[in-house]
């Protein structure tokens, strides 16, 4: 797949300068992009008309994404969350995970305006099994939590550890603070990354990474969507992540891909879209 946007400043130069003589041949000689019609006229094929106009749309949503309010924003995103088919979890994840207390207050309450029904509503009716589970509460010690997590990972893995009521505890209902102590305290008993360990359980992985290590989630998050979500990654943790972590992410961005985000952003857009995604990261690198 090309480069995302368009670029419209190239394209309004040629188009002002086009006669229909010039426009007539240009159809004739696109055969991959307009079809002949049975009444001798060159109609666009719809797949690519389809494919334009999602192009022009990405510049307009990171601006309305942009220019949004920070909780109206995160509410759209937890409800595009769970009707996405099949569900978005690691944005969900990413949501509550990421945000402050008063930010996340802020999106539950924008959330309520907008639909009528409470986030907690929503998502009990949305999700089912594992995932909901993630949300029991209880305490335990840093140390013995530790060893759970180790001891579980070591001896269950995948399937049990998905079932482990103690692990699910553990990683969803503590504090950043707490997490980011147990995450430290893993390291140094066992010698290896809490977020390594769980590589194959992605929703752990993201919950860990999300509380834990911010800027490596966002990197990952922006690399490796199917094709079509891709950029709609990209344009959310730009857009989201500017005036808070910015240059965080860049600095993990160019450590793990051996390549500036600046470049990626480059490579991967086009036009006003891409013009405007560089200044965004430019900006919060800067701050």
């Amino acid at each position: 797949m090309g480069p995302h946007g368009v670029e419209e400043k190239s394209m309004l130069e040629i188009l002002v300068k086009c006669n229909p003589a010039d426009l007539t041949t240009f159809r004739k000689n696109s055969p991959y992009i307009f079809l002949d019609d049975e009444y001798c006229f060159e109609k666009w094929d719809p797949f690519h008309m389809k494919s334009l106009e999602i192009k022009f749309l990405h510049f307009q949503r990171a601006v309305i994404q942009r220019t949004m309010h920070p909780w109206e924003r995160d509410a759209l995103l937890v409800r595009k969350s769970l009707e996405e088919k099949p569900p978005l979890y690691n944005l969900l994840i990413e949501l509550a995970c990421t945000r402050t207390s008063d930010e996340f207050l802020g999106a539950r309450k924008a959330f309520q305006c907008l639909y009528s029904e409470s986030v907690e509503e929503f998502v009990a009716v949305k999700v089912q099994g594992f995932q909901r589970r993630i949300r029991r509460i209880n305490e335990a010690a840093i140390k013995l939590e530790c060893q759970k997590l180790a001891r579980a990972i070591k001896t269950d893995h995948r399937n049990k550890i998905e079932n482990d009521d103690e692990v699910l505890r553990i990683l969803t209902t503590r504090s950043k603070h707490h997490l980011k102590t147990i995450h430290k305290c893993y390291k140094e008993d066992y010698d290896s990354n809490l977020e390594e360990d769980l590589d194959d359980i992605q929703i752990l992985r993201d919950t860990v990474n999300c509380l834990c290590a911010p800027p490596i989630y966002f990197d990952t998050a922006m690399s490796i969507c199917p094709a079509e979500q891709e950029m709609e990654a990209l344009t959310r943790v730009i857009v989201t992540r500017t005036d808070v972590d910015m240059k965080d992410i860049a600095a993990e961005f160019d450590r793990k891909y051996g390549a500036p985000l600046i470049e990626r952003i480059e490579a991967a857009a086009l036009g006003n879209y891409r013009h405007f995604l560089v200044a965004l990261v430019k900006s919060g690198m800067a701050n």
